[in-house]
């Protein structure tokens, strides 16, 4: 991730910045150590660097919650910081290249995106962790009418994939850096013909962490239409098994197992895998049902207008049933204000976001929370304790 070392330098000149109307947007201060967040706003992008005082240099790099997606931005935002400010660079991976494959600009796709999302006459396909991209790339060349959403939340995968985008000329991708399980609620019901989930993570030592559980299965089944598929490939027997065993919990369900079958493109961990001489599963869940129709859109706007610096937030997490609320770090924001770390949402794919008081109005930082009935649930819990 793009990062800079420079030399200990008084970070009150960022102040200076924000007064002659730069990027820099603010400058929030912990209440717990020494680090602090700048809030910028680059390419039409908002997004946090955090500062990092060490003792005998400082260390800037993007905030892991905010962060975009294209590190070219990170690192044009980073080397102007150093220019405007004077910084001494010690060491920095903020060179760019012009001759580098520039990313698509129209596939990377918000995740708000999908709330109202228009097909425009197109068939829908999910691919959960793409990793390379090589399936997702030949499937959709090969159905220009079809729409193809690829899962990732590995930037590096992403933006390898995002080159090959605007090198092939495909525009039936759209790329999404989010937990898929969290995706797949915003959904309307019935609308997507395939899922495939090739390779995950097996997670033994964690399996919480798995895609694969009983209800991404059973939100995989509202959004599928009748005659779709949610097919998974995996090497590992473990992960097969559970799988399998997931599958069977489904109250009706028809499904497909295979043994070492071929498919018309091997991702990159198949090659290697058959290599090893280990064998390949995949089960196959075929949908032969219509769902009822989700509409339900949740409002996670905050009523209080006031300041937040005199609320007495709880320190320890708020365990609720099926969601929880756990405020961590605050940063006082120079000038008046309060930037509030927050993680909340179910527990096997919690949410992250910062609660930005300017003063004027109180918003989720840099965008609201994923339309899920979860988020608003515990969304309602933090706008009551922020009421007092």
């Amino acid at each position: 991730m793009p990062h800079i070392k420079v030399s200990a330098f008084d970070t009150s000149i960022v102040d200076d910045l924000i007064k002659r109307d730069t990027f820099v947007q603010f400058r929030a201060l912990s209440n717990r150590n020494a680090e602090e967040l700048v809030g910028v706003r680059y390419q039409n992008q908002d997004f946090l660097l955090t500062i990092k005082k060490k003792s005998d240099f400082y260390l800037i790099k993007p905030d892991s919650i905010t962060r975009p997606v294209d590190t070219d931005i990170i690192k044009r935002a980073l080397a102007d910081m150093v220019k405007l400010c004077e910084l001494n660079i010690i060491h920095s991976n903020i060179e760019t290249s012009n001759t580098k494959p520039k990313l698509s600009d129209n596939a990377y796709k918000s995740i708000n995106e999908f709330e109202d999302i228009d097909l425009e006459g197109k068939k829908l396909v999910i691919e959960v962790g793409f990793g390379s991209g090589r399936h997702l790339l030949y499937q959709a060349k090969k159905n220009p009418d079809t729409l193809f959403v690829g899962i990732e939340i590995h930037t590096p995968s992403i933006e390898q994939v995002l080159k090959q985008i605007r090198l092939q000329g495909l525009d039936n991708i759209w790329i999404v850096n989010y937990d898929a399980r969290l995706i797949l609620e915003m959904l309307p019901s019935n609308i997507c013909s395939d899922i495939y989930v090739h390779f995950p993570v097996p997670w033994d030592k964690k399996p919480h962490r798995r895609v694969i559980s009983e209800s991404f299965v059973a939100e995989s089944i509202r959004v599928l239409c009748d005659g779709g598929k949610l097919e998974l490939r995996t090497d590992s027997e473990n992960y097969y098994r559970y799988s399998l065993e997931v599958f069977s919990q489904m109250p009706k369900v028809n499904f497909l197992v295979q043994k070492n079958y071929d498919i018309e493109v091997k991702s990159k961990y198949e090659d290697r895998w058959r290599a090893q001489d280990k064998n390949i599963y995949t089960l196959s869940l075929l949908n032969d049902q219509t769902s009822d129709e989700k509409v339900e859109r949740y409002d996670f706007a905050f009523e209080r207008r006031g300041n937040l610096a005199d609320v007495d937030l709880p320190t320890k997490a708020i365990i609720k049933d099926g969601y929880f609320v756990h405020f961590e770090d605050r940063f006082d924001i120079v000038g008046g204000g309060i930037l509030q770390r927050v993680a909340f949402g179910s527990f096997d794919r919690p949410e992250h976001r910062y609660i930005l008081d300017d003063l004027e109005s109180i918003s989720y930082y840099p965008n609201r929370p994923v339309n899920t009935l979860t988020n608003y649930k515990a969304h309602k819990l933090i706008k009551g304790l922020l009421d007092g």
